[in-house]
């Protein structure tokens, strides 16, 4: 995936009110941009690190941006925009990057499904049957491990998603939980117990019933 235009660099002053962002142009010049992440973006940002937006020419958007690349405390850098996961994704899938879900004849997104009214990322339909897939942007990193970690915010939605999932793959449907991590320097990726306990205990039974867990790395340049 290639940003156009090309995403241009500042300076973080401060993230607030969670959806908004102080930014400093390499002129001086400051911005408030969008902040697209609801997470608590835990190791994802210091103030006066570096930060990509994309700039907005729509005349009706009350903020001139979007955040989308941060650079993090331990020098990595962490796509923040969560809204790119399922279209990295999505790519990838219609590219047949991903091996393990190569080969389906239609794709559907965001399919309502399961007994909580959720909906689905995607729903690829196989020969044999669909395959429900939920996507999840992993950004959290920590000093001196490879290793990633999600979530980084207690998310309630998050479990409700494995507890569907695993009904699902109780009911022998396909059902798969993939993490996109969104991270560099990153080799692999485990829940984040400390930060949300219910979330990585929902994980393992969604695994014990018949669940796939799939974690797929991107490279991101900027």
């Amino acid at each position: 995936m290639a940003f156009f235009p090309l995403l241009e660099q500042g300076r973080l002053l401060r993230r607030y009110k969670r959806f908004l962002a102080d930014i400093e142009l390499a002129n001086g010049e400051q911005l408030t941009i969008h902040c697209p992440n609801t997470g608590s973006m835990l190791n994802c940002m210091r103030e006066g690190g570096q930060v990509w937006f994309s700039r907005s020419n729509d005349p009706k958007r009350k903020l001139p941006g979007t955040w989308e690349i941060s650079e993090t405390p331990q020098g990595r850098l962490a796509c923040i925009n969560t809204g790119r996961a399922n279209a990295l994704v999505e790519e990838a899938l219609r590219t047949g990057v991903i091996s393990e879900l190569a080969g389906f004849t239609a794709l559907k997104r965001e399919v309502a499904y399961g007994e909580e009214g959720s909906r689905v990322d995607f729903r690829l339909e196989f020969a044999s049957g669909p395959a429900y897939v939920e996507v999840k942007s992993v950004t959290l990193g920590y000093p001196d491990t490879s290793v990633a970690a999600f979530p980084d915010a207690v998310t309630q939605r998050g479990a409700k998603h494995l507890r569907e999932l695993a009904a699902l793959a109780r009911q022998g449907v396909r059902a798969v939980q993939l993490y996109c991590v969104n991270l560099t320097g990153v080799e692999a990726v485990r829940p984040a117990e400390e930060i949300d306990a219910a979330y990585a205990s929902a994980l393992r039974a969604a695994v014990a019933d018949g669940v796939e867990v799939l974690a797929y790395g991107t490279r991101l340049d900027a």
